[in-house]
């Protein structure tokens, strides 16, 4: 009889906990030219329209906001610096994450209160803050449930909660067509291209770093799925939406054909139609999809929730 074949047991919370503080320490460094983060008008534009689309009612103005997650500040720093918000606390799990936060603070001159901290465990006080929000993080944390009774007992009450960028479960089946494509065009392209095969890593933090990548992530949602934790923990009005269909099959493909490649190698032209492309399709899929298609087919999820009380 042939022996059976046992599955991996799957990790515990600690162990999903410290590779992800391992994996977001070796990709801080270059973590703002992988994925291309900015802090001038195009980067606020971003940040704001995500906002816009998430919020009930719309965008407005916050007194003191809490990020979790916030790497190296993308969301909260524009923010502060488009006075959506007057004081920003940033947590992340990785120091390396916080050191190159605080470091971006500093050279825009704004003042970022950052801490080191998990988001199942926050050290604040209830009721500390009227905006708790995050970009691309509910999908790493292991225990949702825990987390979002954290997040709504640091909110004030009226406080609202706002997440963006989380992978939906058949949007990020279909993300996988492109990027399966992508990979088996990356040497054709490169040669036309003339660009040079990236080292082993790139932009992850090395080898190593780049093999913890595909451990960090431990949820895709379903709409429904990324609701359940909110209301559990007592949030009122809680909505999902979904956000980007073409752009997302667009920025996957070419995301998957740079990270085959040395950056230094790829021409300026190449990025220029990457990034401009990636934008008129957001147009698009804003306008033309989103307001009609299910939040399901979108590879991004928002959700948002608000804290009953005055």
């Amino acid at each position: 009889m042939l022996p059976r074949l046992m599955s991996p047991a799957p990790a515990s919370a600690e162990e999903i906990r410290e590779v992800n503080t391992r994996y977001h320490d070796g990709a801080a460094a270059d973590y703002d030219a992988k994925w291309g983060v900015d802090f001038g008008e195009v980067g606020r534009s971003q940040v704001l329209g995500k906002l816009r689309k998430a919020l009930p009612g719309g965008l407005r103005s916050f007194g003191r906001s809490l990020e979790l997650g916030a790497g190296t500040g993308y969301f909260s720093l524009n923010l502060l610096q488009a006075g959506v918000v007057s004081e920003a606390t940033c947590t992340d799990i990785s120091p390396g994450m916080v050191e190159a936060l605080a470091r971006n603070a500093a050279r825009l001159g704004l003042d970022v209160e950052a801490h080191v901290a998990d988001a199942e465990d926050l050290p604040f006080d209830d009721g500390s803050f009227d905006l708790v929000l995050g970009h691309a993080v509910l999908h790493h944390l292991p225990d949702l449930d825990r987390a979002w009774r954290e997040i709504h007992r640091v909110l004030r009450p009226g406080g609202v909660a706002v997440f963006a960028g989380e992978p939906s479960r058949y949007g990020d089946r279909l993300a996988n067509v492109p990027k399966r494509a992508a990979t088996r065009l990356a040497p054709a392209w490169r040669r036309v291209m003339r660009a040079q095969r990236a080292a082993a890593g790139n932009l992850d933090g090395g080898a190593e770093n780049h093999e913890l990548e595909s451990q960090v992530d431990v949820h895709a949602f379903t709409p429904q799925q990324l609701a359940e934790s909110p209301r559990a923990a007592g949030f009122a009005e809680v909505e999902v939406r979904g956000e980007e269909l073409l752009a997302n099959w667009f920025g996957w493909t070419n995301r998957a054909l740079e990270a085959t490649a040395d950056p230094e190698t790829v021409p300026f032209a190449w990025k220029m139609y990457a990034f401009r492309g990636y934008l008129a399709l957001q147009h698009v899929d804003r306008v033309a999809l989103e307001p009609h298609l299910p939040a399901a087919v979108f590879y991004n999820l928002m959700v948002s929730a608000r804290k009953t009380g005055a």
